[in-house]
Order: structure tokens, then C-alpha cells, then sequence
């Protein structure tokens, strides 16, 4: 039986970037911090109570089982209601042997490309939105003109109150999958909005919450304690402001966007914020590592890569990332490094669980909010106003 490879997480953040002036009392905040999300984490109540082993969802298998005959699949949403399902995807792509379309914006030539597609009544819609009234999900589903009495191929999800969404299912009598309220869309990924994408993917959603909570265990607690509390630091300090995704792995493209937004939403508040900017390797070795290298020090780098195989291509992308690696150490520039074992289930589980631990503390320690996003709702309040 083959053994998965683990992730290997590493840090190289020179002292000058962060500062502890008691270090005893970081500790001890961080201990505080995760002790109160462990004994939490079961709760109902728990914004990550997707995590927990102790998860329940708001399907049943059986109940989805008479979509999987549908071989196209078009996903609407926004944000957090539809990053995660994309991630999943894009990570798994070769095992999933069904059509998936992600419908993320306002595109009017990407409307026009589903509707030529084929019959409408052959795609399987899978509509999502936490509120229920996201203005562009909304739009778009009313431009493709797909809802009809009792129609058997589309799903909804989305909270279970007086919202457009919901009545619009009771009232068409569409099936309906409620959207825990306490669940934010960022930290939605692992509950009914990427599992029941991921499920009709024919990808195996045990296997994808395998290791979720790896990193509440003790020995993997210190690199969550030293990742957190420099991450802390850095915020407080204002020094590095941008976290560039150096990305050698393309199957995890999609995954760093929904992690932009995590960190982006999550931490981006009171002044404080990093930029996360996903940048392509090693293309960008011939566009921006000049910049990066010689340019403001002003950049934390986050560098993913692989080595699930040995292809020249491959050894290629090692030889360069290895490269990359003794450049930003001969400059002290700061960096961490994550090495994906092997492309499954499992890992991508890991790392959705990881950065959104990661996420919090890191807001925790700093006293913001990794939960709200205040900005965001005033825009979407102006917009309604304008509109109406």
C-alpha cells in the first residue's frame, strides 16, 4: 500500500522582520488562542466547525446521487461560495472526468458560451450563496434564464431564511441545501459549498477531510506557533506588506486564490493587511524576479512546489526553485516554503485546513476580527442603493 508524502512546512524569516519583546507571552497567547479553538471547534457555534470530525452535513449522499448522471456541471457564486469548489478542481483535475464551469463574475461572453454549450436542461446548475441575495449570483442565474417549475437540474444552497435564494426554491420547489448561518463564506470550504461540488466530482470528500486536523496535534503545534506568531509580528509592524505565492505547482492556482482571500478579507482591517499576489513559476523568473530580488524589501514569499515525479521538465522546476531559494537566502529576503508531497486528497485537505488555522491566530494574536469583512458590506450597501 503506498504511504502518502507529507507537506513539508518550513520557515526562513530573518529576526530583522519580526520582533518578540516577550517571547513567554506570545506563547502563552498563542496556547490560549488554540486551546479556546480546540474545546470550540465541536460547537455548533464555531465558524471552523467544519473541521471537526464531529462535522455534520446538511445532505444526504442518496439525496445527491440523482445528479451524478449529469456530465456538465456549471457552479454560480461569489468569493468564498465558489473559490473553494474551483481549488478543489483545478487541484483534482485528473481524476474528474465531468465538464466543470465556474461562474464567478458579471461575464457576458462566458454566458453566451454556456447557453451555446448545449441544452441547458442537460448542465447540472449548482447555485450558491450564503445570504441568498448576492446581487451578482442573483444576475446571473436570471440572464441565463434557468429556472423553472421543479427543475431537476439545478441545486440550491444557501441560508434558510426569508432570502431570494430560498423562496425562489420553495416556490419553484428546486432542491435546497441550507447554508449553516455560522459559517462564513471564506471558511466555507470544507462544509456543503466545496463538498457537494467536490462529491458530484467523484472525488472521494472522506479522503479530503482525512487530515484536517493535523495541526492540532502537539507535534506539529511548534511550526503553527512559529509561523503565527512571526506572521503576528510582521502585521504589527507594518514592514512586509506583500506576501507573493511563488507558484512551481499549477495544480494549486485556484487554490491560492481562495487562500488570497482568506488572508485578504480575514486580515485586511484597522490599517493593518498584507497583499497576497499570486505570481507563476517559473515564468515569472523572466518577468518579475527582477524586481523581486532587487526591488523594495517589502515581500514575504510564500514558495510552493513538488516533486511527486522526476520527469525532466520537472527537475527542470526543481533546479530553478532551488536556485530561487539560495538567491532569496544569499539577500535575506524572507520566505517559507511548502513542498507538496503528492497531488490528492488528502494534502489539499491539509492545506485548506492549515492556512485557514493559520489565518485566524494570526488575527487572534493581532486583535482583529478574522471573521468580519465591515468594508466589503459598505459597498455592497451602496451598490444596492444606487441600483434601487
Amino acid at each position: 500500500m503506498k504511504r502518502n508524502k507529507k507537506i513539508i512546512y518550513k520557515n526562513f524569516i530573518q529576526k530583522e522582520f519580526f520582533n518578540f519583546k516577550n517571547n513567554k507571552k506570545i506563547n502563552k497567547k498563542f496556547f490560549d488562542i488554540l486551546n479556546n479553538i480546540t474545546f470550540n471547534l465541536d460547537s455548533s457555534k464555531s465558524a471552523i466547525n467544519s473541521l471537526s470530525n464531529k462535522f455534520r452535513f446538511n445532505f444526504k449522499i442518496k439525496d445527491l446521487n440523482r445528479f451524478k448522471k449529469f456530465n456538465s456541471v456549471v457552479i454560480i457564486g461569489m468569493g468564498g461560495s465558489i473559490l473553494g469548489a474551483e481549488a478543489i478542481y483545478f487541484f483534482l483535475k485528473k481524476k474528474i472526468k465531468k465538464d466543470f464551469i465556474f461562474l464567478n463574475n458579471i461575464d457576458e461572453d462566458e454566458l453566451q458560451r454556456i447557453k451555446s454549450k448545449q441544452k441547458l436542461s442537460k448542465i447540472l446548475f449548482i447555485i450558491i450563496s450564503k445570504s441568498g441575495n448576492t446581487i451578482e449570483t442573483l444576475s446571473n442565474i436570471r440572464a441565463l434564464k434557468i429556472i423553472k417549475k421543479r427543475s431537476k437540474n439545478i441545486i440550491i444552497i444557501s441560508e434558510k431564511k426569508q432570502n431570494p435564494l430560498y423562496l425562489l426554491s420553495r416556490k419553484m420547489e428546486i432542491f435546497h441545501i441550507e447554508h449553516k448561518s455560522y459559517i462564513g463564506g471564506r471558511y466555507s470550504v470544507l462544509s456543503e459549498v466545496g463538498m457537494v461540488p467536490a462529491y458530484l466530482m467523484g472525488i472521494n470528500i472522506l479522503k479530503l477531510r482525512k487530515n484536517l486536523l493535523n495541526h492540532f496535534k502537539a507535534r506539529n503545534r511548534n511550526y503553527l506557533k512559529d509561523s503565527s506568531s512571526k506572521l503576528a509580528s510582521i502585521l504589527q509592524r507594518k514592514k512586509l506588506n506583500n506576501l507573493i505565492f511563488f507558484n512551481y505547482v499549477p495544480q494549486l492556482n485556484k487554490f491560492l486564490y481562495w487562500n488570497q482571500q482568506l488572508i485578504a478579507e480575514s486580515l485586511g482591517k484597522k490599517g493593518k493587511g498584507f497583499l497576497p499576489v499570486i505570481s507563476s513559476a517559473p515564468r515569472d523568473h523572466h518577468s518579475l524576479l527582477q524586481l523581486y530580488l532587487d526591488g523594495p524589501k517589502d515581500k514575504l514569499f510564500y514558495v510552493f512546489s513538488s516533486d511527486t515525479n522526476n520527469k525532466s521538465l520537472n527537475r527542470i522546476k526543481i533546479a530553478q526553485k532551488n536556485a530561487f531559494l539560495k538567491v532569496l537566502k544569499k539577500k535575506r529576503i524572507p520566505f517559507r516554503e511548502f513542498k507538496i508531497g503528492d497531488i490528492n486528497e488528502q494534502a489539499l485537505g491539509e492545506l485548506f485546513s492549515y492556512f485557514i488555522l493559520e489565518t485566524i491566530i494570526v488575527g487572534k494574536l493581532t486583535n482583529i476580527n478574522p471573521f468580519d469583512q465591515p468594508a466589503v458590506e459598505d459597498v455592497k450597501v451602496y451598490t444596492k442603493n444606487i441600483l434601487s
